[in-house]
């Protein structure tokens, strides 16, 4: 094991290793003392053309090969001499998606990724990414001024880290339900206006909530829904031509049956209080 591991250390060190087309390397050491370097591979963040992007153009350096020791810290301080950084968010893969992203949570975000990453360094000016790209190396992670933890001393960290501050989680659980709660009350807002409202081929689009339906059962809602399709297609079409036509017909009857239901039960309440309903 040892012979192995001395042979791909001298391997790692030997000059003119090849790098995936398009990328630059740039070799970098966990300390001094290591004799062998490890590789980054690096080039601008670029997206095709009409697909949106969570990272800037142009000020966007994507590295691949992040070793496990290699901090967001750390990739900070190794790109600040090419221009100062804005942010560096390590990943397991590369983001593919072009949705925007969502805060990271310090007590809600899946386990950090144990082996290697990628990493998306954002410059706050287009410069830095061209000065990263030609970066000559190597590079040293753990220095005197900013020593990398590691072994039982990196345990020891995040192990503390571990324990929660209840008073700064509590902060951020209200802040979460306070921007989930503000997202769904506009959703039922909108969902709200579009409701019983027929598109341009009159059509009614109907959604549940629970077991209740979003339309409301009623005689009069449902009057004034069929009362406006009915009116929309009048000119165009021909009456009972396709099925559904026919659906609505008896949908429409059924409505007439029940409001003439309801007003004979009014007439016989009245009828009852002014003591002339005789049944018999």
């Amino acid at each position: 094991m040892a012979a192995r591991r001395r042979k791909r250390g001298a391997r790692d060190s030997e000059p003119g290793i090849p790098s995936p087309p398009g990328y630059s390397a740039i070799p970098i050491k966990f300390s001094e003392k290591q004799q062998a370097s490890h590789y980054l591979y690096v080039r601008e963040h670029k997206v095709r053309e009409g697909t949106k992007s969570s990272w800037p153009q142009k000020r966007t350096l994507f590295v691949l090969n992040v070793p496990p020791y290699c901090t967001e810290e750390c990739l900070s301080r190794l790109f600040s001499p090419c221009g100062a950084v804005q942010s560096v968010e390590l990943q397991e893969k590369p983001d593919l998606g072009d949705s925007p992203k969502e805060p990271k949570s310090k007590f809600f975000d899946p386990t950090p990724v144990p082996g290697f990453q990628v990493a998306y360094v954002v410059f706050q000016k287009p410069a830095g990414v061209s000065a990263a790209i030609v970066l000559k190396g190597p590079l040293v992670v753990s220095t005197e001024s900013h020593p990398v933890k590691s072994g039982i001393h990196k345990w020891i960290s995040n192990y503390v880290d571990s324990v929660l501050d209840p008073e700064t989680l509590r902060v951020e659980v209200d802040t979460f339900m306070e921007a989930y709660d503000k997202r769904i009350a506009e959703e039922e807002a909108k969902a709200k206006e579009e409701e019983g409202v027929p598109d341009e081929e009159g059509w009614v689009k109907v959604t549940r909530r629970g077991r209740r339906p979003v339309l409301p059962r009623t005689e009069a809602a449902s009057l004034r829904v069929l009362e406006k399709e009915r009116q929309k297609r009048a000119r165009k079409e021909l009456l009972n031509f396709y099925a559904w036509q026919h659906r609505e017909t008896k949908m429409e009857h059924l409505a007439q049956l029940r409001k003439k239901f309801e007003e004979d039960k009014q007439r016989i309440e009245l009828m009852r209080a002014q003591r002339k309903f005789r049944p018999y």
